[in-house]
């Protein structure tokens, strides 16, 4: 997905980026995102996990040091934030970096959503209501609704963009993925995601967009663990471990940009449109894996 001439469009070729986890220190952003976006790199991604780093600030910043780059952040739980806050902050990066934020929404952790006393009877009915709340704010459009958890009274925007951005979402369950088919512009599926499990998930986008009456196009994102060097497999290992993946066989990539990108294609192949290439936890050179991620887009690119 892509942004030209005023408007958003489908790119035929794989979007290939890399994602900066919370868990690094925010002190190395701005180097990281300097990096990716001399190195050509996509995208770059961000995640709001509880309790490490805000999304929108992190984001704001790494639009704000980089030129070209996108930059993603998935996700931002919507139980923590107020749809009409969420629909001020978004218009106001795409107004002052059009076409270059990409935002996703999802229902979170329910244990963390529980920990700060936000946790929702209805994780999918919320979901639901706030997707359709946002999509609509950012359209410019005024909303009164009375929902079980999104309320609002003749809010509009008082500056939405020019044109209506995307709003992701992310999904994993069959029922979570029918709604986001139905509802969102695009699904974001969590790392650990095999081929085989894309391959289904599309199904589920499908069957919800089908339901919904939908027949524009619904990109999918995917993230997927990454190494490159001499000690890669056993880097892979160890946090395929930390992530209590079953194996990392079909859930990472590792070796030469060749390698890494012949692993990407399975993904690619199973009908993924943006493979974001996740980092070892132990990454020894963030810098470094950037500009690795944005050779094996372009390797990746006919």
């Amino acid at each position: 997905m892509g942004f030209v001439g005023g408007s958003w469009f489908d790119v035929a070729v794989t979007t290939v980026g890399a994602v900066f986890l919370p868990q690094f220190p925010p002190e190395r952003l701005r180097s990281v995102a300097e990096a990716a976006d001399d190195a050509g790199l996509a995208q770059l991604w961000l995640w709001e996990d509880c309790f490490w780093e805000g999304g929108i600030a992190s984001a704001a910043a790494a639009l704000a040091w980089t030129q070209r780059l996108q930059v993603g952040v998935g996700l931002l739980p919507v139980p923590l934030r107020n749809v009409a806050l969420s629909a001020m902050e978004l218009c106001t990066l795409h107004r002052m970096f059009p076409g270059r934020p990409v935002i996703g929404v999802g229902h979170g952790v329910q244990e963390w959503m529980g920990q700060v006393g936000a946790r929702a009877e209805s994780p999918l009915t919320l979901l639901r209501e706030y997707v359709d709340a946002l999509r609509a704010l950012l359209a410019g459009e005024s909303l009164s609704r009375q929902g079980r958890y999104v309320r609002l009274d003749r809010v509009q925007l008082g500056a939405p963009p020019a044109t209506a951005p995307p709003v992701l979402a992310g999904a994993e369950g069959p029922r979570t993925l029918r709604l986001v088919g139905g509802h969102a512009d695009g699904a974001i599926l969590t790392g650990g995601t095999t081929p085989e499990q894309v391959v289904r998930a599309r199904e589920h986008i499908e069957a919800g967009r089908a339901e919904a009456g939908r027949t524009g196009p619904h990109p999918i994102t995917v993230y997927v663990l990454a190494a490159g060097g001499p000690d890669a497999r056993d880097r892979i290992e160890r946090d395929g471990r930390r992530w209590g993946f079953p194996s990392t066989a079909d859930r990472a990539a590792y070796g030469s940009v060749d390698d890494v990108a012949a692993g990407v294609s399975r993904w690619v192949e199973a009908g993924v449109d943006t493979v974001v290439l996740q980092p070892t936890a132990d990454e020894p050179d963030l810098e470094g894996f950037m500009a690795f991620a944005a050779e094996v887009g372009r390797a990746l690119t006919p």
